[in-house]
């Protein structure tokens, strides 16, 4: 009889591919630093692949290792690596993996997914092989108050007041928010690229669909403090007026 206390599966996991021409530990340092401290939360204990395509010499990959140790970042491979980098890479206890042949997106940064109780869990892309599931959406019929995290597993998420600043709202469906969005938003969490979106005042901290995201920086546009959609476009976040 067959011991079945061990199953090993192949699965799909949304993996953030960081990808810089200088991995200097000091310049790496610095970029880093700069991109943690506009989301930190977002960004914790988040695993990453590092994408080596432009890269001609295998750089020192133990002291990298350790410097995204110290940054709270899990450095899990290597990707577009020559032979004699994924050589150095896996001495260095790396994976290799391949190279998405959709680029664009393999470089998004993952969404991050969190239970209603505050804990987070990175969230696995199911295949379903084509056949959709209507679920009816959450609705939250109050505020969501800084430091509160709401997701809706598998549906649409509809907020009827504001997401407060330092709040997370997250769903694998669409977002709808009747009230003012000044914290974070994250649409298609799952992976679904269609999802979308929906405010009625866009202040918001981030919103991501799919892994892609932008920062406040980025919205702080004429859409800024306005009914607002914001979809996936040929790979790229764009923001259109809410009619």
């Amino acid at each position: 009889m067959s011991d079945q206390s061990l199953e090993l599966k192949g699965s799909l996991f949304p993996l953030s591919v960081l990808s810089c021409t200088d991995l200097s530990i000091s310049s790496l340092q610095r970029q880093l630093q700069q991109k943690l401290a506009q989301a930190p939360a977002f960004f914790y204990q988040a695993p990453i692949v590092l994408n080596v395509t432009d890269i001609a010499q295998a750089p020192d990959f133990n002291a990298i290792k350790q410097l995204f140790t110290e940054l709270n970042l899990v450095l899990v491979g290597v990707c577009g690596a020559n032979n004699i980098i994924k050589q150095q890479a896996q001495q260095a206890g790396l994976a290799a993996l391949q190279l998405s042949k959709d680029s664009k997106t393999a470089k998004a940064v993952e969404a991050v997914t969190a239970t209603d109780s505050g804990n987070t869990n990175r969230q696995t892309t199911v295949v379903t092989n084509n056949v959709a599931v209507a679920m009816d959406s959450k609705i939250i019929e109050q505020t969501v108050r800084s430091g509160q995290q709401v997701y809706a597993k598998g549906t649409d998420l509809v907020v009827k007041g504001t997401v407060g600043a330092g709040a997370e709202v997250i769903a694998d469906g669409n977002i709808h928010i009747y009230g003012t969005l000044r914290g974070k938003a994250i649409a298609g969490a799952a992976g679904d690229s269609s999802k979308r979106i929906f405010c009625y005042n866009l202040q918001a901290e981030l919103v991501s669909i799919a892994g892609n995201y932008w920062l406040s920086e980025s919205l702080q546009g004429s859409f800024w403090g306005k009914p607002s959609c914001i979809k996936l476009q040929d790979d790229q976040l764009v923001l259109a007026e809410l009619v």
